[in-house]
């Protein structure tokens, strides 16, 4: 069986690696900084396996890294998460410093692994894993566009009372607050939704998508979002571990691709074994690609001022 290795036993961390244990995807581990929570954890869900008809394997580990060796995957979801008020720039500094000591023992333990990076400010910490690591920018992927997409699809099956099922959505640019919802690229049954809804509607939606996190942090109080983050990273490592080929919109490292260059950032992607495997270029409108210039500079602009590139 494949072997996911899971850094962050928090709520995303352990959910990702509960729906992976029951999907029978891969053994698991999952580490932590805190004593005996990801062994309880992981404890919790074997004991799980019974019921669900699971033969997965999970075990749990308190700093220990060695358990990961062998790794097909590993993802990301150790860090701070955003309280009310604070903004995922804000993040930076003390996350940046955790995923740094987290790459250097993913080079050491896990060098030929595809990582996911789930931590946020998501596209900024993607970069520094990649340069930590040294790994191939195929190798290191931010998971932000299927999380956007997901929730800009929610909106959508809201607003038209349709079944979600039919929806499939696209979301670009930077994992934050200048994303940039594709309505023309997002379908239900094939149908654009700018068939189907007004400008202003549509507006309206995309606004809310690109609050959707900091709404959920608001309603909760305390934390933030676990159910549609983590079921968006696995979906990724799914793709990778079982070989899919799959389109998604995710951050990654460009190299022109857009005119952009030397940063993470929101586009479309073709996700299957080995990682990355080829970035798609859209024939964007005027408008779309102001919306995606505007995102990239905000991105550009914030790894200046935290000193990277």
């Amino acid at each position: 069986m494949k072997k996911v290795t899971m850094i962050g036993a928090g709520n995303v961390g352990a959910t990702a690696v509960q729906r992976i244990a029951e999907k029978e995807l891969a053994d698991v581990v999952m580490i932590d900084i805190l004593e005996g929570v990801p062994a309880g954890k992981a404890l919790d869900m074997v004991e799980t396996g019974p019921v669900e008809r699971y033969d997965s394997s999970v075990i749990g580990s308190t700093n220990d890294y060695s358990p990961m060796e062998g790794s097909d995957v590993v993802i990301i979801t150790a860090g701070l998460a955003r309280k009310p008020g604070m903004s995922r720039d804000d993040l930076f500094n003390k996350n940046a410093a955790i995923i740094k000591g987290i790459s250097a023992n993913v080079k050491k333990h896990a060098p030929n692994a595809v990582v996911l990076m789930v931590t946020n400010p998501l596209d900024l910490m993607a970069y520094v894993c990649f340069k930590e690591t040294g790994f191939e920018s195929n190798r290191v992927i931010g998971m932000a566009g299927v999380l956007d997409s997901a929730r800009f699809a929610s909106f959508v099956g809201m607003e038209l009372g349709l079944s979600v099922k039919d929806i499939s959505a696209m979301v670009l640019g930077g994992h934050g607050d200048t994303m940039v919802p594709m309505p023309r690229f997002t379908t239900v049954s094939g149908i654009s939704i700018t068939e189907l809804m007004d400008k202003e509607t549509i507006d309206q939606i995309s606004d809310r998508a690109r609050k959707g996190g900091a709404e959920i942090v608001k309603l909760l109080g305390t934390g933030s979002a676990f159910y549609a983050p983590s079921a968006s990273v696995v979906a990724m490592a799914e793709a990778i571990l079982l070989g899919k080929d799959r389109l998604f919109p995710a951050s990654a490292y460009l190299r022109g691709e857009y005119g952009y260059e030397g940063f993470y950032l929101g586009v479309p992607c073709v996700i299957g074994e080995g990682g990355l495997k080829k970035v798609i270029e859209l024939k964007l409108t005027d408008e779309e690609k102001a919306g995606l210039d505007h995102s990239a500079n905000a991105v550009s602009t914030q790894m200046k001022e935290v000193g990277l590139g």
